[in-house]
């Protein structure tokens, strides 16, 4: 009878429960473990960044979800695993055993690694149901007030199709209200070309992105790197092919949302065998680690 541990109550975590449970055995268990009590569908985050969704919209409770299938939940999160003991430290200091472990708990948001950044800053997020809602305040007081936007992803980021995604959003949004002309947009990013994604393209996303970017006048720049943010000034360094610095720039915003980089979760991070030195878990082609 083996039990199994599920860290994350997310899109990757959920699913996992759900898909395994009916693969068991009528005496193995599972048990999932989140920080939160709450689910999120985060695709839908930039949508409620700009209030075309409400968050009771695209949130539930978890708990009640997971009871229905026969499985365990526990909203307390982790605090740390103890891979060589097949133990999670929770939350609250108890201690989970387990046979199989499941990792699903998304990315650490690295905010702190460039001053300014995010929403303790002066930039905002979708990254975070919470950061939408924060964005969306944001974005009903700039509408009233509109002026420059900058938006894109800071270096050591591994997600960016959100962040392109965003641009239309505005976009759209804005030339709904009819004040597009009064936004200049400017997208800033770490990809050495647009569409890259950090998977060296997909398909001719180089062509579509950059012809889409241009119909709608968003100017970019690439190879970037955000030196700091201030409060309505982006200090951004252009870099060549090479890694040189070829042009630096000091972008006025009224309005910004930059996808920060991401790290393996305090949990997880800095155990030897488990994790890279960014923290994320090292794996095999099954997505396996042998810890």
């Amino acid at each position: 009878m083996a039990h199994i541990v599920i860290l994350g109550a997310g899109l990757g975590g959920m699913p996992m429960a759900y898909e395994l449970k009916p693969l068991l055995g009528a005496g193995d268990r599972i048990t999932v473990v989140s920080n939160t009590s709450t689910f999120h569908f985060v695709p839908s985050n930039p949508w409620v960044a700009v209030n075309w969704r409400k968050r009771d919209a695209i949130e539930l409770e978890v708990g009640p979800c997971l009871e229905r299938k026969g499985i365990a939940f526990d909203g307390t999160g982790a605090k740390r695993l103890h891979p060589e003991r097949n133990q999670v430290e929770l939350g609250d200091g108890r201690m989970l055993d387990y046979d199989f472990l499941v990792i699903a708990t998304g990315p650490k948001l690295a905010f702190d690694e460039i001053e300014g950044l995010g929403p303790t800053g002066y930039t905002q997020s979708v990254c975070h149901v919470d950061h939408a809602i924060t964005a969306g305040q944001a974005w009903d007081k700039f509408v009233s007030a509109p002026g420059p936007i900058v938006v894109g992803a800071a270096q050591g980021a591994s997600c960016f199709g959100p962040a392109y995604e965003f641009a239309f959003i505005m976009d759209t949004d804005l030339r709904r209200r009819k004040i597009r002309d009064r936004v200049p947009m400017t997208f800033v990013t770490p990809e050495p070309y647009i569409g890259h994604l950090g998977l060296s393209g997909v398909g001719d996303s180089k062509t579509m992105i950059e012809s889409a970017l241009r119909k709608r006048h968003i100017k970019w720049i690439c190879n970037a790197k955000i030196l700091k943010v201030e409060d309505g000034t982006m200090h951004v360094a252009e870099h060549d092919e090479n890694g040189a610095i070829k042009k630096q720039h000091e972008l006025p915003f009224a309005y910004s949302m930059v996808l920060p980089a991401f790290k393996g979760i305090d949990a997880v991070y800095g155990i030897e065998g488990l994790t890279n030195p960014r923290g994320f878990i090292l794996i095999d082609e099954h997505q396996r680690n042998p810890k």
